[in-house]
C-alpha cells in the first residue's frame, strides 16, 4: 500500500486493514515504519474529522475533584472563600488568574483549559 493522506471513511478503513496486517511489525525495519506511518495519517485523519474540543474549566474542576475524591471545601485554599467556590462552581463567577495559578499549581489541571471560556 502506498501511504497517502486520508480523505475518506472508506481511505480510512483501508489503511487500518493494512495496519492490523502489520502490528506484528517490530520497529526500525520497514514494515515497522510503514506501521508507525500509517499510524500517524490514521491520527491526522481522525483529529481532522472527530475534533475533541478542550472541557469547561469549571467542568475540569469537577473532574479533578471526582478524580481525587475531593469536595468543594477543598477548593477554598485555592479560590479564596466558600461563597467563592460556590459561585465559581455554579458559574456566577469567573476564574481569576490567581485563581488559575493557584489550581495549575495545587491540583495540577493544565492553565490552557482553566482559561478557556466556560460554556464553549
Amino acid at each position: 500500500m502506498k501511504p497517502k493522506v486520508i480523505k475518506t471513511e472508506s481511505d480510512c478503513a483501508a489503511v487500518l486493514a493494512r495496519i492490523e496486517e502489520l502490528m506484528d511489525a517490530e520497529r526500525n525495519t520497514p514494515r515497522g515504519d510503514e506501521l508507525e506511518l500509517l499510524s500517524l495519517l490514521v491520527h491526522d485523519y481522525e483529529e481532522r474529522v472527530f475534533p475533541i474540543s478542550k472541557p469547561d474549566p469549571v467542568e475540569a474542576i469537577r473532574f479533578r475533584m471526582e478524580q481525587q475524591g475531593l469536595k468543594p471545601t477543598d477548593l477554598v485554599p485555592f479560590l479564596g472563600s466558600r461563597s467563592r467556590v460556590s459561585e465559581v462552581l455554579s458559574g456566577r463567577r469567573n476564574l481569576t488568574l490567581k485563581m488559575i495559578r493557584a489550581l495549575v499549581r495545587g491540583w495540577g489541571i493544565p492553565a490552557d483549559i482553566l482559561l478557556g471560556q466556560p460554556g464553549q
